[in-house]
């Protein structure tokens, strides 16, 4: 019995642990609607997840470095896969009342530059950063970051490619792992695509901080099965160990 409660004590503590936060795509909990991502920036420690959400239209998230906005990092440098979810039209999962999700973990805390690839998305501002870090260069900020796009040519640029073909679908099967090293004024920080996947519908949260919302706040759909939350799923094994 003792060994019992104390595997189910340590089950629990491993699930509060998780860190997951959320960011809209398109739109924000207020349900305001645009190119743009809520929040536009995000803190996170290392191990933790950032999980997007699609709400509306068909977007993606895209790594880039701050110099060269608006354009897939590998395209800039071939021995960086970096971050990109594929295009990720809402439509499509809306009707199986499921939005999509692309989650991933963070290996660092440097910069990671994240901008939408599809059309010109990037230039008209829908950009965003993980850990930015002005008290290293005060010039590398999610506002220049931004003036930079502006001036930014292409469009429907993913990974690979020097000019895109406007195909602007996908069901978020690529991955990346944005293995990429620096302090912000080139390469970028570094996060593990974690998944690509459906999420069951529900409003989007408020504006997230640090280890909100929690892992149990949603269900996340792989292939044909429905997975619980990691929470919930270690709470129910616990439960089983009791019983013995």
């Amino acid at each position: 019995m003792y060994f019992s409660s104390l595997f189910a004590m340590t089950l629990v503590g491993l699930a509060q642990a998780i860190d997951v936060q959320v960011v809209s795509v398109g739109k924000s909990a207020t349900n305001s609607t645009g190119l743009k991502f809520w929040p536009e920036t995000v803190t996170a420690k290392v191990g933790s997840m950032v999980q997007f959400q699609f709400w509306v239209g068909n977007h993606t998230v895209t790594q880039s470095n701050f110099d060269d906005p608006c354009v897939p990092i590998s395209n800039i440098n071939s021995s960086i896969e970096g971050i990109y979810s594929g295009y990720q039209p809402v439509e499509a999962s809306a009707s199986k009342n499921m939005i999509p999700t692309y989650t991933i973990t963070i290996k660092d805390e440097k910069p990671l530059w994240i901008f939408c690839s599809q059309a010109t998305h990037c230039q008209g501002g829908m950009s965003m950063v993980i850990n930015e870090n002005t008290s290293a260069n005060a010039s590398r900020s999610l506002a220049n970051y931004k003036t930079l796009a502006e001036s930014a040519t292409g469009s429907n640029l993913v990974p690979g490619e020097t000019s895109g073909d406007g195909s602007s679908s996908g069901d978020g099967s690529s991955s990346g792992d944005g293995s990429s090293s620096g302090d912000g004024s080139s390469s970028g920080g570094s996060g593990d695509s974690t998944s690509g996947s459906d999420t069951a519908i529900s409003t989007p949260g408020s504006t997230p901080t640090a280890g909100s919302p929690a892992a149990t706040d949603t269900t996340i759909v792989g292939g044909a099965a429905r997975f619980s939350s990691p929470t919930t799923l270690l709470l129910v094994i616990a439960a089983g160990f009791l019983l013995l």
